[in-house]
C-alpha cells in the first residue's frame, strides 16, 4: 500500500498545511487497504477507556478458532506445522493479516500492508511444499512484519517524514531479500517515530502507536510499532533496528523479546536512515518476538544464509552454538548514577539476581561510574550535524518539529575537527570500558533497560540505561520477566534516596 503525492511548500486550497494534507491522505490510504472484512465491526469494538486489549481477540468473537489456535502460536511452533504441511501458508498469512488489522485499529502500529502480495507469496510457498515436498528454507511460510526503515519494492518507507509519502522503494532491503529467500512472508510494515530518534512511536505522518497491554502508556520507540504488533500477537516474528535503544526500550515496555547484536552481524543494506550518513554510531537490526526461542531462530537463520555475501559491512563469520561455562560471573548494576529503576523493575532485577545465584552463578555489583560520560557522548554524536539532516526533511513539506526532538531543533553543528576529537572521545571510551570490563573478569552485566516498566505517553524522559552498548557496540538483550506491576508491592522503599530531581520526579510519577 502506497500514496503517491506530491511534496510541495505551497499551501492548500482549503489553507490545510502541507504536511497535515499528506499526513491525512496517506492515513486514509492505509486504513482503505484494511480489506472490510477485516475491520472490526462498530458494535464489538472495545470501549476507548479499556487500556488492555490483548486478550480482545480471544473474548470478541470475531476470530475463528483456528485463527486463534494459528495467531496464539510462537514462531517456532508455526514453522514445525508449516514445514510438515499441517498449516498451510495461506491459512497462517490471512489469520496474521486479520489479527494485525484489529492491532492496527486498536494501537495504531501499522506504517504499510502489503495482504495481497503476502497471500500471492504463501500459495507460492504451499505450492512448492506441495509439489517437493520439501520448505525452501529455515522460515518458510512464516509472516514477518518489518519496521518501517526496511525497503520492499513498491512500499513507503517514510520513517516518520510526510516528506517521504509517495515516494516508494525501487527495490528490497537486503535483510528483506535474506529473509524472503529462507522462506519468509512480508504483510506490513509497522510505525516508528519521527527519524527514529523518540523513545516511542511518534510523529507527524501516522501519529502514535500505543501499548496493547495498556492503551494509556507507550509501546516504546523506535520499533515500538513493531513491539506493539508482536503483543497483540499480530505477527509471530518482527524486525526492528537500534541505534540507542530502540529494540530493546519496546520490548521492555510490552514484555517481549529481542536482541541488539553488534555491527557487522545482519544487514543493513538498502534500508532507510533517519539521519543517513550519521556512522559516529552504527544503527543495527535484530529480531522481536514473544520467546528467546524465535529470537535465536532468526538469528541462525539470517547468519546462515551467509549475509556478507550480500552486504559488505555483514562479517563473515558463521553461525557457531555457544559453548558457555557451567558457572558464569555476572554483573548486576542496580542503576545508571542518574536515575534509579522505578519499584517494579528493581523487583524484576532483584528476583532475576536470586535466581542467577540459586542457578550457582557469582554475582558482583557494577559500578555505574561510566553511564553519564557514555550516554552524553551518543547525545553529541547524534546531534553532530545541527540537526540540519532532520531540519532539511521536515522542511520539504513544512512539517513542524516534534516536541521530543527539541534537542536535535538547538543543536549546533560541529566542525570537521571537532566530529574528529568526538570520534577519538568515543574510541577512548571504548577502550576504557573493554579494559574494566576485562580486569572484571565478568561474563555479563545485567541491568534496567529503562527506569520504567513503561509509561504514560510522553513520560520516557530518561533512556539512557541503553545508549552505552550502542556507543561500546556490544550485544545486548532485552528479556521478559514472570512478573507484573503490583501497585500493592510496588512502592518506593523507606530507605530510598533520589540521585537527581529527575531520579525524584520519575518515582514519585511511577507512585
Amino acid at each position: 500500500m502506497t500514496l503517491t503525492t506530491t511534496t510541495t511548500q505551497t499551501a492548500t486550497l482549503d489553507t490545510t498545511p502541507v504536511w497535515k494534507d499528506i499526513s491525512d491522505k496517506k492515513i486514509k490510504a492505509l486504513d482503505s487497504s484494511i480489506p472490510k472484512q477485516w475491520r472490526i465491526p462498530q458494535d464489538i469494538l472495545p470501549p476507548d477507556d479499556q487500556t488492555d486489549v490483548t486478550t480482545w481477540p480471544e473474548s470478541s468473537g470475531w476470530f475463528t478458532k483456528e485463527e486463534l489456535a494459528i495467531t496464539s502460536l510462537n514462531a517456532a511452533e508455526l514453522l514445525e506445522k508449516l514445514a510438515s504441511g499441517e498449516y498451510k501458508s495461506e491459512d497462517v498469512t490471512k489469520a496474521f493479516c486479520k489479527r494485525a488489522s484489529a492491532a492496527h485499529q486498536l494501537t495504531n502500529c501499522l506504517a504499510e500492508t502489503c495482504f495481497e502480495r503476502a497471500l500471492q507469496t504463501a500459495r507460492q510457498l504451499d505450492e512448492h511444499l506441495a509439489k517437493t515436498g520439501t520448505p525452501v528454507g529455515p522460515l518458510h511460510g512464516l509472516p514477518i512484519s518489518l519496521k518501517d526503515n526496511f525497503n520492499l519494492e513498491g512500499l513507503d518507507s517514510t520513517v516518520g517524514f510526510t516528506a517521504h509519502v509517495g515516494d516508494p522503494a525501487k527495490s528490497d532491503s537486503a535483510l528483506a531479500t535474506v529473509l524472503q529467500n529462507a522462506g519468509a512472508v512480508f504483510y506490513v510494515k509497522t510505525n516508528v517515530p519521527t527519524a527514529m530518534m523518540i523513545a516511542e512511536s511518534v510523529n507527524n505522518t501516522f501519529g502514535r502507536t500505543v501499548n496493547p497491554k495498556n492503551r494509556s502508556t507507550t509501546s516504546g520507540g523506535s520499533s515500538g510499532g513493531e513491539s506493539a504488533l508482536i503483543a497483540f500477537k499480530g505477527s509471530p516474528l518482527g524486525v526492528g533496528s537500534d541505534i540507542g535503544g530502540s529494540l530493546r526500550i519496546p520490548a521492555a515496555c510490552t514484555g517481549i523479546f529481542t536482541i541488539r547484536p553488534s555491527a557487522g552481524r545482519f544487514p543493513v543494506r538498502n534500508c532507510r536512515s533517519g539521519m543517513p550518513g550519521q556512522e559516529a554510531v552504527l544503527s543495527v537490526n535484530g529480531p522481536l518476538a514473544r520467546t528467546l526461542q524465535d529470537v535465536e531462530l532468526y538469528s541462525k537463520a539470517v547468519i546462515d544464509s551467509q549475509p556478507w555475501l550480500v552486504d559488505p559491512k555483514c562479517l563473515p563469520i558463521p553461525w557457531r552454538p555457544a559453548q558457555l561455562p557451567e558457572k558464569l560471573k555476572i554483573a548486576f548494576m542496580w542503576h545508571d548514577g542518574m536515575v534509579r529503576p522505578t519499584p517494579p523493575v528493581t523487583r524484576a532485577l532483584l528476583i532475576a539476581k536470586k535466581k542467577l545465584e540459586a542457578a550457582g552463578h557469582t554475582i558482583i555489583e557494577w559500578d555505574p561510574v561510566d553511564q553519564k560520560e557514555g550516554s552524553e557522548l551518543l547525545q553529541r554524536m547524534f546531534t553532530a550535524d545541527g540537526g540540519q539532516t532532520i531540519r532539511k526533511e521536515l522542511e520539504r513539506t513544512d512539517e513542524p518539529w516534534r516536541p521530543e526532538m527539541e534537542a536535535y531543533r538547538v543543536a549546533r553543528d560541529l566542525s570537521t575537527s571537532e566530529m574528529w576529537k568526538l570520534q577519538l572521545e568515543r574510541t577512548a571510551f571504548q577502550n576504557r570500558y573493554l579494559d574494566r570490563w576485562n580486569k572484571a573478569g565478568i561474563d555479563a552485566i545485567v541491568s534496567a533497560t529503562t527506569p520504567y516498566s513503561t509509561g504514560k505517553h510522553g513520560s520516557l524522559r530518561h533512556v539512557a540505561y541503553t545508549g552505552v552498548f550502542n556507543v561500546v557496540d556490544y550485544s545486548a538483550v532485552s528479556f521478559a520477566t514472570s512478573i507484573n506491576v503490583d501497585k500493592d508491592v510496588d512502592k518506593l522503599d523507606a530507605s530510598y534516596e533520589p540521585l537527581s530531581p529527575l531520579c525524584k520526579s520519575v518515582n514519585e510519577e511511577c507512585e
